[in-house]
């Protein structure tokens, strides 16, 4: 069996995030930032385009994991692009897509967009910076996030998730 063909039998589906934008995030140059995002989850690693001197900066840009195991975290990190020295770290923030993934395996169809179907409450295991809902619009399943930054003075970041199921993948 090809490698490829292994990977599709155990690939449960994609996972996009939305990293959306971040929120009062920590200065790291003279009075600003030029932060950007890197999404782990395994031994994958993605990251975002900087944003020049910005505090609270715009990304709205989709980061696409393939998903294995759901009960792995993404641990996203902020970092402060520099040109001549070692980027600094500004936090970073851990969440679990399993009550995500929980929630699709309901294979949940025709309800009224704009319908609830789980929340995620902050608790001490997760970077929650408030309670996190999974909702069903337009016709999928969205858990829209706001990560409070850990290891660092201030900042949030906002992110969604988004599931893409693969045709030849295994499917949740």
């Amino acid at each position: 069996m090809t490698t490829a063909g292994s990977l599709m039998n155990n690939l449960l589906g994609l996972l996009r995030i939305r990293i959306k934008r971040g929120v009062n995030l920590a200065v790291r140059d003279i009075n600003s930032s030029d932060p950007y995002v890197v999404v782990k989850m395994g031994k994958q690693k993605l990251k975002t385009r900087v944003i020049n001197k910005d505090v609270n900066p715009e990304w709205n840009e989709d980061l696409t994991l393939s998903v294995t195991d759901p009960t792995l975290t993404v641990l996203l990190t902020v970092y402060d692009h520099d040109m001549f020295s070692k980027d600094d770290k500004m936090g970073d923030a851990e969440f679990e897509i399993k009550p995500y993934i929980e929630a699709l395996k309901m294979h949940l169809d025709g309800l009224p967009s704009g319908t609830i179907v789980t929340t995620v409450q902050p608790c001490r295991r997760n970077c929650l910076a408030e309670e996190s809902k999974v909702t069903w619009v337009d016709g999928k399943l969205v858990q829209d996030l706001v990560l409070r930054l850990r290891h660092v003075e201030c900042g949030e970041v906002e992110a969604q998730l988004q599931w893409i199921d693969l045709p030849g993948s295994k499917g949740l």
